[in-house]
């Protein structure tokens, strides 16, 4: 009764098709070759990638922006953690009420 059913494999249905055979081909060995010098740069050839140039209108925008970005995280994380300030001082409030409310009325019997 506990004991597990291992399933028997499946048997293939239809036709089956033998494997193929696999025939090895000829290696054919190259001989070494020298490598080829590399070029030469002049001085005069332009780079692969450009370099990026900022003007000073875009360095003072990126300055802007990226204080802008600061200022906005800064504001929502102090909103939060003030948020959790209010509704822990309010939990705080409500079972100080709820104690003296339970105690008072255990006074009275």
């Amino acid at each position: 009764m506990f004991r597990p059913k291992i399933p028997t494999m499946p048997q293939p249905t239809g036709l089956a098709t033998p494997p193929a055979v696999v025939e090895p081909t000829t290696v054919i060995q190259h001989t070494p070759q020298t490598p080829a010098p590399a070029p030469v740069v002049s001085p005069t050839q332009v780079p692969a990638r450009p370099t990026v140039q900022l003007t000073p209108g875009a360095v003072i925008a990126l300055v802007g922006s990226g204080t802008a970005v600061v200022l906005v995280v800064g504001a929502v994380l102090v909103s939060m953690l003030l948020a959790v300030a209010i509704t822990g001082a309010s939990v705080v409030i409500c079972a100080v009420v709820l104690r003296s409310l339970l105690a008072s009325d255990a006074k009275r019997r």
